[in-house]
């Protein structure tokens, strides 16, 4: 049993199971009812995406190396707080008992609060493909 990091809107693995939408926002023009049908996610979990002004600061200038590690730091702040922990610890727990997916719309991964989160989930013992 594993968790996958994934695109949110690509197609779905045949094994990846329930897929967990780690995003701030859904995507615009999208129905609740829609997400998993379009590939989305089946679940929403808002509290693992960086903040609102996170995001703001995030978009506001193309990331350098020295910009990402301070937005890696923020980020990291953030999932210090007890609910993130709680959830990153749940699903690090559930990691080892069924398969499922996490994941977020960025096109680069490597530029995506998904990296930062695949890291967290391996901290704190998760099974990562």
């Amino acid at each position: 049993m594993s968790v996958r990091v994934v695109r949110l809107g690509t197609p779905r693995d045949p094994d990846e199971g329930l897929r967990i939408g780690t995003v701030r926002r859904p995507p615009r023009g999208v129905r609740k009812e829609d997400y998993a049908a379009r590939d989305y996610f089946d679940v929403w979990l808002p509290e693992l995406a960086p903040s609102a002004p996170l995001v703001s600061w995030a978009l506001s200038e193309l990331f350098s190396p020295k910009r990402w590690a301070a937005y890696e730091r923020r980020y990291r702040r953030e999932m210090r707080q007890p609910a993130a922990q709680r959830l990153i610890a749940l699903l690090a727990a559930l990691s080892s008992q069924t398969n499922f997916s996490v994941g977020c719309y960025c096109e680069d991964e490597t530029r995506c609060h998904r990296s930062l989160l695949k890291v967290l989930l391996i901290e704190q013992g998760a099974e990562v493909v």
